[in-house]
């Protein structure tokens, strides 16, 4: 099996053009681009899953001021952004390919609950990467989450934001 390379190769990007690339990979939060480029870039990194893992360092090791922001960057999942069709490219097409745009009345009334008790307990929107996944996964996920513990529950949330990440990267390398 080949590895894919990214086009244009993240290693031989300056700065600017490579946080111009890349830098919306984490949900409106391209210091995490920025970061990694600064730290350095070698052909490793010209891959989805090596770019993917530099970007991921940089999150998971994020004071967690920051990681909140980029948690808290995420839209709720079926929530009022995407009713509106106020989400990004990118997570427009992720919960599109989840079937969150078919919900039925009763699951959007579902999905509406377990937003607003999932933020309430952890002051966060709940993330999860939805590719693979279908409505009726995501809700089941929700509601074993809303038993984690708060600092379980941001560990996971990191992990799933480094999980879409990754799979963001994996779809621009096709």
């Amino acid at each position: 099996m080949t590895t894919k390379t990214l086009s244009p190769r993240p290693s031989q990007l300056d700065q600017s053009a490579f946080v111009e690339r890349f830098g919306d990979i984490y949900e409106h939060s391209p210091w995490v681009a920025e970061l990694a480029w600064q730290r350095g870039l070698s052909a490793e990194q010209d891959s989805p899953e090596g770019l993917a893992a530099a970007m991921g360092r940089e999150l998971s090791e994020a004071d967690p001021e920051r990681q909140l922001e980029v948690i808290r960057a995420h839209p709720d999942l079926a929530g009022k952004a995407a009713i509106a069709g106020e989400l990004t490219d990118d997570s427009t097409k992720e919960q599109a390919g989840a079937g969150l745009d078919q919900c039925t009345p009763e699951e959007m009334a579902r999905f509406e609950r377990l937003n607003a008790a999932y933020k309430e307990r952890f002051g966060f929107p709940f993330v999860m990467a939805v590719k693979g996944n279908d409505r009726h996964d995501i809700l089941a996920a929700f509601e074993t989450r809303l038993s984690n513990e708060p600092a379980e529950e941001r560990r996971t949330a990191i992990e799933q934001i480094n999980r879409i990440a990754a799979f963001r990267l994996e779809e621009r390398a096709a």
